[in-house]
């Protein structure tokens, strides 16, 4: 009989998680570290990459660094495709890589709102097809995006943001659409508030941080660690007939006015 723990053990899978050498992304490595998984950073600095791989080289984990930019569809794709030549197939990709801009829309300037669409969903595309045709070829494969409490819900000051995670909503069930059929598994994590660089200065902000306490029905941040156990989840053996679902992460914001 199998053990229950068997459905979210991932020894023998190896994990490439964009955008990983801080905040939401690293947490993500570390946790899929800790349930078994072989790890593949990715990142655009080459010494935050590598400083975060020897951190959790350090906890005992088995790092491999891929620096590439997930922005630029040929260079995702050589990336990809030659770690799988020369190093083995990368069983769980998590689309993580991502930017935030606050302004209000009517000043919201073009350079930004163009850098939001090629961060936070031309990033998830690119990683997504450059993976999935190794996995569509072993017909198996996990691909996590990272989505938002923003596909659901809107802000002041971030439209164009929101109209990037609703659309890495819609391109996840897309995913699910097209390669259910092959054996991938393609689902998305939508985080609600949590204390990372990218909301540090709503962190900071008192008046925010007490909106979000009484707003949200946690009473509270999230912290990032939170997230791991989602993760695991659609990345291993429980989550076999899982595919096209948004797991909002969010305290319960979304589930209350």
């Amino acid at each position: 009989m199998t053990k229950g723990s068997g459905l979210f053990d991932l020894t023998g899978r190896r994990a490439l998680i964009t955008g990983s050498s801080q905040g939401i992304g690293f947490a993500l490595a570390r946790g899929l570290a800790e349930a078994g998984a072989e790890i593949v950073l990715n990142g655009r600095d080459q010494a935050k990459l590598s400083a975060a791989a020897e951190d959790l080289r350090g906890a005992g984990a088995t790092v491999y660094e891929l620096a590439f930019d997930a922005t630029d569809h040929a260079a995702v794709r050589a990336a990809i495709d030659g770690f799988e030549a020369e190093t083995g197939a990368l069983d769980i990709l998590v689309n993580n890589a991502g930017m935030q801009h606050r302004t209000p829309l009517e000043d919201f300037p073009p350079d930004r709102f163009e850098a939001l669409l090629q961060t936070n969903i031309a990033t998830v595309f690119n990683a997504a097809q450059a993976a999935a045709r190794h996995m569509i070829a072993r017909g198996a494969g996990k691909i996590i995006n990272i989505a938002s409490v923003q596909t659901a819900l809107a802000r002041p000051g971030i439209a164009p943001y929101t109209a990037t995670k609703g659309a890495v909503g819609n391109l996840t069930k897309g995913m699910a659409t097209d390669w259910a059929k092959h054996g991938l598994q393609c689902n998305a994590i939508a985080p609600g508030y949590f204390d990372t660089p990218l909301n540090a200065a709503l962190v900071a902000d008192p008046k925010f941080s007490a909106w979000l306490e009484t707003r949200t029905p946690a009473g509270r941040w999230g912290k990032v660690e939170e997230l791991v156990g989602a993760c695991v989840f659609l990345s291993g053996p429980a989550s076999s007939f899982v595919n096209g679902h948004i797991l909002f992460v969010d305290g319960g914001i979304t589930a209350s006015l």
